[in-house]
């Protein structure tokens, strides 16, 4: 089964899993238990450790990021401890630094966008996929269709350009962005004049834009559980997501 209109060699379909209801919410799709939706008031997630890469000042820098970029040289040794392949790696420290001179109150980390990065789509190598140099997936990640039948129901927003469906909306892209929230989240991360969700440089920027949105501070377990449910409603979704952020901090401690 493939997107309609999209070739099924050049796109990866994702499924919802295991037991429960899939629903979209916020930036991505979720798949809830099926006690539904997790309550705002049940207890924080621990945030994890706030990890910033070391940085490197560097002429031609995206003109919406930060000034600085990571280090070539921690990128490496990063993607090395971690298992994160490098080229994510580069777009979650360069989207990190962005948003610590955007919103320094933020308190966001790299590692929380490496690990939404792979919950989501294990950053873009999901089904055999790949990021390539230019930190575009290929083949292109596209979800399922959010037509109400056990998902939430969604109409197409976008035309099916990106998601290559006029019936219904499908979550896109490394960091699994719905067509509407890309459309008001769209972000270029490399500079290179496109905001592309399917380019993990300008999905993981977009990503860190949100999560800091809230105006809370990540740094705290309430700030970092707000962000992250709003990202997915979900505080199993997120204490997944911390779970790996904290083994990423760890493992350059």
């Amino acid at each position: 089964m493939t997107p309609a209109g999209r070739d099924p060699a050049r796109s990866v379909l994702l499924t919802a899993g295991g037991i429960g209801l899939a629903v979209a919410v916020g930036a991505g799709v979720v798949l809830l238990t099926e006690g539904g939706p997790q309550s705002r008031s049940r207890p924080a997630v621990e945030a994890p450790q706030v990890v910033l890469p070391d940085a490197e000042a560097a002429a031609g820098a995206p003109a919406d990021a930060s000034p600085g970029v990571p280090a070539a040289a921690w990128v490496r040794e990063a993607a090395s401890r971690t298992g994160v392949p490098d080229r994510a790696m580069q777009a979650y420290a360069t989207a990190a630094l962005a948003l610590a001179d955007e919103e320094p109150g933020c308190g966001l980390g790299w590692n929380t966008l490496a690990a939404i990065g792979q919950v989501e789509s294990v950053h873009g190598t999901i089904a055999g996929g790949a990021l390539g140099a230019d930190g575009v997936a290929k083949p292109a990640i596209v979800g399922i269709p959010l037509d109400g039948d056990g998902v939430a129901s969604i109409p197409d927003t976008d035309g099916g350009r990106l998601d290559g469906d006029r019936t219904w909306d499908r979550a896109v892209g490394p960091m699994q962005f719905i067509p509407s929230t890309w459309e008001r989240w769209a972000a270029d991360g490399d500079g290179d004049g496109a905001a592309d969700p399917q380019d993990v440089d300008d999905a993981a920027l977009a990503a860190a834009r949100y999560l800091c949105s809230g105006g809370g501070s990540l740094a705290t377990a309430e700030g970092w559980t707000a962000a992250v449910t709003s990202y997915n409603n979900s505080l199993e979704y997120a204490a997944q997501v911390a779970g790996i952020a904290s083994r990423h901090a760890s493992d350059l401690g």
